[in-house]
């Protein structure tokens, strides 16, 4: 009977088993090895199958585990706080809480009223807005966000690409009041589209902006903010509305008889003022105050110089009369139906993903360094409900801002409450202070866009991708390019296709490798990565590391022969043992599908012709599953499935040996 006689294969019923006994034939210097019987997973219905799947993809994070063993009273009381985090902190929150929280909320109000007026100007929109959307947003992102450091308020990148989109078919100046009703509607979209996505827990979807992509669109957007502010840095009258490098930089040339000395003293001093201030908050973070105060000092410091020189300044345009009170209701201004519906659409669409994927990732960051968990589905429900109540309240699209979240976390913000704060400095601004921003400078406000968006060009980034993977660095240049040449949309287009070619690449090619023998142990590794590995006499061992689908069994088919052909040349020159045994490490082919069970058994079938065995090794159970429901394991036979390599080896060499 030999030594494998208590052999027992069973392939039927339930499971589909190799039970074995200890040999004493082995690999080179290896201890004897029991070959262990290969099961399939618990039998499971296709409904329980579904169940499973499904909140593996929706719901990976078990939102409901806190729930379990509670009583009903408790059970309300958890369901508040999550729906509405502000109930976690709230009944915790005490006087050194609330001191912290004022003065990273006083903090960062000194930061967003200028920023808010300078990036509504980004976004082609009445300065008034930018601090209209600091004021409502911030407040119900309190209530429903769970970051504690985020500072909500409008940001550069989605206001380049709002003003981008909609002023290529609507000009702002000589249709403002569309313009402004395209823009709420924007944001209304962009709104219910992230909270859509947090609803419906497809949070996924941004994960198409990977951190390639972003890295090179911000830095391309950063360099197109840049050169539009050149208009009010040199104070040009006459400009162009387009966002390509070559545009810009041609009506800049062009428009030189338009160049106001003023402005450009004025400019570029307050500019290097506000680049040092944050050089300073850069080296040394404990100053981090004085990056946050440069931008409202500059603001203060240059209307008060104009003021005094206004008969003499006329050369340097200012904001002019804005009007005071509270945000005026916008819902009546939705564009709901008519021919420029589906751009307001788009543009909510493309600017919602952008913001979403910032406002996470700040969020996430500032998490991390506080060891706290920021729940991604409710921050996309979070800010999509804040967008949309924005919408219906003179409000363009917001977010958290890195440098404004950056300022909030060195204050020492402890809650969400900074916000509320923010906002109560943002109200008393529009009800009291308005008139004071009469003569502030539109310099001035270009001087601190520059300034915030220069911080968005990471060249470290950029050099890093190139040392570690090529393509993710293709697609960072692809992205960077298109926005400075083409246009924002086209060029973050671009990007996201070169990120979703990786992708399909990285799934129709699989990488496959010949794997060889640690001495001494039971351990397989790749050949041309570890030295010490030698080939197993008369066995070809190959590991598939991917799952095994329609766009890529093909592939796996022709690339596998070619393995076996090369194996056989190479033995052929170095005479060693002739090939008997192909050996499949399955471990990595986490699933397969019908065209890549009937690859398996072409690739058997074409083994067979040259004489040759097929085993394969450590399948996982899905993979198990398919094999046995489609009967393909019978036709493997005995001896043609093991746990292990190791096992594999030890057990087909002690079959050949006992063969006479």
């Amino acid at each position: 009977m030999g030594l494998n006689s208590n052999r027992v294969e069973n392939f039927s019923g339930n499971e589909a088993t190799i039970i074995g006994v200890s040999t004493p034939e082995t690999t080179p210097s290896s201890p004897p090895l029991e070959v262990h019987r290969v099961c399939l997973p618990p039998k499971a219905t296709t409904f329980q199958k579904l169940k499973h799947r499904l909140s593996e993809i929706f719901f990976p994070d078990d939102p409901l585990h806190r729930f379990k063993n509670q009583t009903s009273l408790r059970k309300l009381v958890l369901g508040l706080q999550y729906l509405f985090p502000i109930f976690q902190w709230a009944p915790e929150y005490d006087r050194r809480l609330f001191r912290s929280d004022v003065i990273s909320g006083l903090t960062i109000a000194s930061l967003a009223i200028p920023q808010g007026i300078s990036y509504a100007k980004l976004a082609n929109l009445p300065p008034i807005v930018g601090l209209y959307s600091s004021f409502v947003p911030p407040l119900i992102y309190s209530i429903l966000g769970s970051s504690r450091h985020l500072a909500v308020g409008p940001v550069s990148i989605a206001s380049l690409v709002m003003g981008s989109m909609l002023s290529e078919t609507v000009s702002y100046s000589q249709e403002p009041i569309l313009y402004l009703k395209l823009a709420f509607t924007a944001t209304f979209f962009a709104g219910l589209f992230q909270a859509s996505l947090g609803l419906l827990r497809l949070g996924f979807v941004i994960d198409f902006l990977s951190k390639a992509t972003l890295v090179g669109f911000m830095a391309g957007a950063a360099v197109i903010v840049s050169l539009q502010q050149l208009k009010g840095l040199l104070g040009i009258v006459h400009f162009t509305t387009k966002m390509q490098f070559v545009p810009v930089m041609a009506s800049v040339f062009k428009q030189k008889d338009e160049w106001s000395w003023q402005s450009v003293v004025m400019g570029v001093g307050f500019l290097m003022f506000l680049l040092t201030a944050r050089n300073i908050s850069i080296k040394r973070p404990k100053l981090f105050w004085i990056s946050a105060a440069a931008p409202l000092t500059s603001v203060v410091l240059s209307t008060i110089l104009v003021f005094l020189l206004r008969s003499k300044a006329r050369g340097i345009s200012i904001i002019g009369l804005l009007p005071k009170g509270l945000n005026p209701p916008s819902s009546n201004m939705l564009y709901l139906s008519g021919p420029y519906l589906a751009l307001a659409i788009k543009t909510g669409i493309i600017t919602g993903i952008l913001s979403l994927a910032e406002g996470i990732a700040v969020g996430r960051t500032f998490a991390t360094m506080k060891n706290y968990q920021v729940d991604g589905n409710k921050e996309m429900m979070a800010i999509g409900l804040m967008n949309i109540a924005g919408s219906c309240s003179s409000c363009f699209v917001t977010t958290g801002s890195f440098s404004r979240s950056a300022v909030n976390y060195n204050a020492g913000a402890q809650t969400a409450n900074s916000n509320i704060v923010m906002a109560t400095a943002v109200l008393v601004t529009l009800l009291f202070l308005m008139p004071l921003f009469h003569y502030t400078p539109n310099v001035i406000l270009a001087a601190i866009i520059i300034s915030a968006v220069i911080g968005l060009i990471d060249y470290q980034a950029a050099f890093r991708l190139w040392k570690v993977d090529k393509l993710d660095f293709l697609a960072c240049l692809c992205s960077f390019v298109g926005v400075l040449f083409i246009s924002v949309p086209l060029g973050l287009a671009t990007a996201v296709g070169v990120s979703v070619f990786k992708i399909l690449l990285h799934v129709t090619r699989p990488n496959t490798l010949v794997l060889g023998n640690i001495p001494g142990t039971h351990t397989y590794q790749s050949l041309s990565r570890y030295r010490e590995a030698s080939r197993v006499p008369s066995f070809l061992i190959l590991a598939v590391e991917s799952p095994i689908y329609f766009a890529n069994s093909t592939y796996l088919q022709e690339r596998i022969m070619r393995w076996v052909r090369e194996e056989e040349e190479w033995i052929k020159e170095n005479n060693w043992s002739a090939l008997k045994c192909l050996i499949l490490d399955m471990a990595a082919v986490t699933s397969i599908d019908t065209s890549g069970i009937e690859a398996l058994v072409e690739i058997r079938k074409m083994v067979e012709k040259r004489s040759l065995k097929l085993v394969l090794a450590s399948p996982v159970g899905n993979v198990m599953e398919k094999l046995h429901k489609s009967q393909t394991l019978d036709s493997f036979g005995l001896n043609g499935l093991y746990m292990t390599i190791g096992e594999a080896v030890a057990d087909i060499s002690s079959l050949w040996k006992c063969q006479p």
